[in-house]
């Protein structure tokens, strides 16, 4: 387990265009060491506040878009095109403003697809899909994901692996169909601890009061059962970014010695 960096910001806005600019940054140095780059995205309004910032980032076209793979850390399963997806989000924020390669963008199914309202079919499926694009580096059945992003959520959970439910004691399969999360909608298609953990980096994205809670448990030695977040970790790093809302909870021990 790496133990976790953190960096805080002044404000959500800060946060979110530093956040775009360093992911800008891990993307190209990771397709100029190895010829592409693979990025799990997360939903949420911190999700969506650094796709945005990315949008508008003046670097962004220093990125090789045809050769980025992009991926969900979870999905709510619903019809395709439904605005409350976090692909449809995503699309409305960056991804239909740049040119990525359409075979690379890794879409959890809908619940008007192929599997139909089988989540849990739809979970394997996407499973399957991971697995395939694993390469023997990857010791695995994922791939070694360059940046893994997960948003915080109040109750400390992260994809869609809630406090004490099933998902978040997964320890075997690394995509699983959710079934009654206390967040709607109650169907979900989510990652597992053990594939989030298989990430280079896992970043976690905390913006506004309401987090503060749930970063300081996270951040103090809270199980991954109770506190999912907990659980969330890279291989070689994993990097807590805040802003100042959601940092106020810290131990003091823990607030880093400067922020940006």
């Amino acid at each position: 387990m790496t133990p976790p960096q953190l960096v805080v910001h002044r404000d959500k806005e800060l946060m979110a265009q530093a956040a775009a600019a360093r992911l800008i940054t891990k993307v190209v140095d990771a397709q100029a060491a190895r010829g592409h780059a693979s990025v799990v995205l997360t939903g949420g309004r911190n999700g969506n506040g650094l796709l945005a910032g990315l949008a508008a980032a003046p670097a962004r076209d220093a990125v090789d878009w045809a050769r980025l793979d992009l991926w969900w850390g979870d999905e709510r399963f619903l019809p395709e095109g439904d605005p409350e997806r976090n692909i449809t989000q995503a699309r409305e924020a960056l991804l239909d403003a740049v040119p990525l390669d359409p075979a690379r963008v890794h879409a959890m199914p809908a619940s008007d697809g192929p599997y139909g309202k089988d989540v849990d079919e739809a979970a394997a499926a996407y499973a399957a899909e991971l697995a395939a694009a694993a390469g023997p580096e990857d010791h695995g059945s994922v791939p070694s994901f360059d940046v893994l992003m997960l948003g915080v959520g109040p109750d400390t959970h992260v994809a869609s692996l809630f406090p004490e439910l099933p998902a978040v004691r997964e320890t075997e399969r690394t995509v699983v169909g959710v079934h009654g999360a206390p967040k709607p909608p109650p169907v979900r298609v989510s990652l597992t601890l053990p594939a989030i953990r298989a990430a280079r980096e896992v970043w976690l994205l905390a913006a506004g009061e309401d987090k503060a809670e749930a970063a300081a448990i996270a951040l103090s030695g809270a199980g991954e059962i109770q506190a999912p977040a907990a659980g969330a970790y890279g291989r070689s790093r994993t990097l807590w970014l805040l802003d100042a809302a959601a940092a106020s909870q810290l131990p003091r021990a823990l607030y880093p010695p400067a922020s940006a």
